[in-house]
């Protein structure tokens, strides 16, 4: 099964949540979490750290990271872990290939011609 993570970063208040706007399909010009592939024999929470520090420049020093749920798509015989966590300071974040935005925590997550993932976001986020 491949694995892939997705992590959830609020800001220190938890009013806002850190997204990237998806620059390639899927999901192209959507907002989206940030994460990636879990690599072969990895250690899945420190794969969700690498893909934070690989698209935001995020660190283990500036947050604390918390694996909160896994989806498991049958069908295409992947599972998706979901990581959470505030961060202990203020950042400056660096991108990788996906601008990254700040959004609201109040946001309509479900809206499905705003956010990728058919409405998981928002299921993620209640």
């Amino acid at each position: 099964m491949k694995k892939l993570n997705v992590i959830m970063v609020f800001n220190k208040e938890e009013n806002k949540i850190l997204m990237c706007k998806r620059s390639k399909e899927p999901y192209k010009g959507m907002f989206n979490l940030v994460g990636g592939k879990v690599e072969d024999n990895e250690d899945e929470l420190q794969a969700a750290y690498r893909e934070l520090w690989e698209e935001t420049g995020i660190t283990d020093k500036d947050i604390a990271l918390t694996h909160i749920m896994n989806f498991q798509y049958m069908l295409s015989d992947i599972e998706l872990e979901v990581y959470a966590g505030r961060l202990n300071n203020d950042v400056e974040l660096v991108e990788e290939v996906n601008k990254l935005y700040w959004l609201d925590r109040n946001e309509n997550f479900f809206d499905t011609e705003k956010f990728a993932g058919e409405g998981n976001i928002g299921h993620m986020l209640c």
